[in-house]
């Protein structure tokens, strides 16, 4: 039952971010801004910290819409675009239905894209680098694409049944697109990176000899034996080595 109510509390707050959200979009080009407040806001919650309110989230909106009008600028002029497609494609244009359906494609991965720069956003991130990151993202991960895009059709949905509706679900939506909607807590997560410690083999003691280490034997063959130099005798012969020097043979007078 706590866990119930624990979960229905999360899904009534991204209901709660979703108005918050749709509220800080009415300037139409603070659409960034206000998913990544609304987004930062959940982390907040999840987290489980006091302050998180109302006065927050319009704070952090007002550091996000800084820079952030000009990627909600953006993302209207891909809709421009898509809507030039789409009117070629009612106009009955040659290649019409290919241009219509690359653009449509184009369109919705750059919604995708939008929407996970927004969820990784940080009031000292770069939009140009969280872009570039969500992009990639959007390509290695499919599985949470879709999920996204799915999120983007319950969105519809609702506006085609109840207009208002809507409005509510795009703060699920953000929570589907944030890192740590897999089911872990960010503060369950930082709790068991700093539980755990790495193991550390302790440096061996001198004298100690590993069995894992052997020991190096020196490499037998040619390769490895020292040649000995000759002996140098009296008579100027040469003796061998190992050998001891015979006696000097007498010389012969005439």
């Amino acid at each position: 039952m706590a866990r119930f109510q624990e979960r229905f509390g999360v899904f009534a707050e991204c209901l709660l971010t979703g108005v918050w959200i749709a509220l800080a979009s009415l300037p139409l080009v603070t659409w960034p801004a206000a998913l990544a407040a609304g987004a930062r806001h959940l982390r907040r919650h999840l987290a489980g910290e006091e302050s998180a309110g109302w006065r927050e989230f319009a704070a952090d909106f007002r550091v996000a819409a800084r820079r952030g009008w000009a990627v909600g600028l953006a993302g209207w002029a891909v809709a421009w675009l898509l809507w030039l497609d789409l009117a070629a494609v009612r106009a009955g244009l040659p290649g019409g239905p290919l241009v219509g359906t690359v653009g449509i494609l184009a369109s919705i991965g750059c919604a995708v894209t939008g929407l996970r720069a927004a969820a990784d956003w940080q009031p000292s991130a770069s939009w140009r680098v969280l872009l570039g990151a969500a992009g990639r993202r959007t390509v290695l991960d499919p599985a949470g694409s879709l999920l996204i895009v799915g999120g983007f059709a319950v969105v519809a949905a609702s506006a085609w049944f109840v207009a208002p509706l809507a409005v509510p679900v795009i703060g699920a939506v953000t929570a589907a697109a944030s890192p740590w909607s897999s089911g872990t807590r960010p503060a369950e997560a930082a709790a068991s990176l700093t539980s755990t410690t790495p193991h550390t083999t302790p440096p061996p003691t001198e004298g100690h000899n590993d069995v894992s280490d052997p020991p190096q034997v020196p490499p037998q063959g040619g390769g490895g034996r020292r040649r000995r130099r000759p002996v140098q005798l009296g008579a100027g012969r040469r003796q061998r080595p190992g050998r001891a020097p015979g006696p000097t043979p007498p010389t012969r007078t005439p």
